[in-house]
């Protein structure tokens, strides 16, 4: 049995679990590396996995003897099939998390299960934690990332639209990865004080600031990535404000180690914008693997501590409402006793 099952069967024990479904595909491709649509079991002594008959050849392609899965077609599991897979278990887990009410009911009538018991996010924490191979996946994706902003700083020139930018970034990706990781965020002049700014027909400017957020996806893990850089030159006020996002960013990549608690963090980056004025609006960082946005989150909010070998952001932004915004994001690992930058890219001035 692969790793990632033999631990979750173990953890089920400790947790007094008979049996187990796995409903969000994330989930399940991180255990199994199935990228089909279905449903994952695990009973007292059988790994199933349930999935529309046209996608049974690609299942079967994906897993490998070592991994102990049972395949079955959607479409002939019989009912009786459904009440037997958890025969003789007490407690059931589910993902309270992703399913909705709806959905656990039909659960407890397709499967006749007695005890429905809710798993606390047990998978989602273990991802948090990444092995050497996920570390390496993450590592290409965010050399693209820094390969593709070094090249947009070639790329861009005034009067190219927003839009016009933002594509350039998908096409990119799209030749070199399995994509964007998300819709990157290309924000220019008074844009750039909306911190999820979507591109729009607005031209780059001469004396303009632009940020731009991206990541993209390799083997399915993510990288993310913030710049905010000036085309012509940098205004005081924006070199006032740059300056005190650069510091917050620099002092934070100091402080995250293993150990380290998020909501102080985050409580360092807040105290010192309110000195200046200004305050952090959103989270200071997130977690990245095969979702953009996982946990563990730093914030105020969030009082988590790091641990050696989580993959998160640092980014802290300052934002004026209609006149500029500024962020500088990087992705990290954490280690021992420090962090490692992913994301290599210049972060002092960037003049265009």
């Amino acid at each position: 049995m692969n790793e990632k099952l033999q631990w979750l069967r173990n953890k089920m024990s400790s947790l007094d679990l008979q049996g187990l479904i796995i409903s969000n595909p994330i989930n399940i491709k991180y255990l199994t590396n199935i990228d089909a649509e279905g449903t994952l079991l695990l009973t007292r002594k059988e790994n199933i996995y349930i999935t529309d008959g046209r996608y049974i050849e690609h299942v079967h392609s994906t897993l490998t003897l070592f991994d102990e899965i049972i395949v079955y077609d959607l479409h002939d599991v019989s009912q009786d099939d459904n009440e037997n897979f958890f025969m003789f278990c007490e407690n059931v887990g589910f993902e309270e998390n992703y399913v909705t009410y709806a959905g656990y009911k039909e659960l407890v009538r397709k499967y006749k299960i007695n005890h429905l018991v809710e798993t606390e996010n047990i998978i989602e924490k273990q991802r948090m934690i990444k092995d050497e191979e996920e570390i390496s996946n993450i590592q290409k994706a965010c050399e693209i990332t820094d390969n593709c902003f070094s090249y947009l700083l070639s790329y861009i020139r005034p009067g190219m639209t927003e839009k016009q930018i933002a594509k350039e970034i998908e096409e990119y990706y799209n030749k070199r990865t399995d994509g964007i990781s998300f819709e990157p965020i290309v924000a220019s002049g008074e844009n750039s004080s909306m911190p999820h700014a979507v591109p729009t027909d607005r031209k780059i400017q001469q004396q303009d600031i632009i940020t731009i957020d991206m990541g993209c996806k390799v083997n399915g893990y993510c990288s993310d990535m913030t710049r905010t850089f000036f085309v012509g030159n940098i205004t005081e006020e924006m070199k006032k404000v740059y300056n005190l996002v650069l510091k917050n960013q620099l002092q934070t990549q100091e402080e995250i180690k293993d150990g380290m608690s998020t909501r102080l963090l985050t409580k360092m980056v807040e105290n010192d914008f309110k000195l200046h004025g200004y305050d952090l609006i959103h989270a200071l960082g997130h977690g990245v693997g095969m979702e953009i946005h996982e946990p563990p989150y730093i914030s105020n909010k969030s009082d988590t501590q790091l641990k050696e070998n989580m993959i998160v952001t640092n980014e802290p932004g300052i934002y004026i409402p209609g006149k500029f915004g500024i962020r500088i994001e990087d992705t990290v690992q954490v280690t021992k006793f420090g962090c490692i930058n992913l994301t290599k890219s210049e972060k002092n001035y960037i003049i265009i």
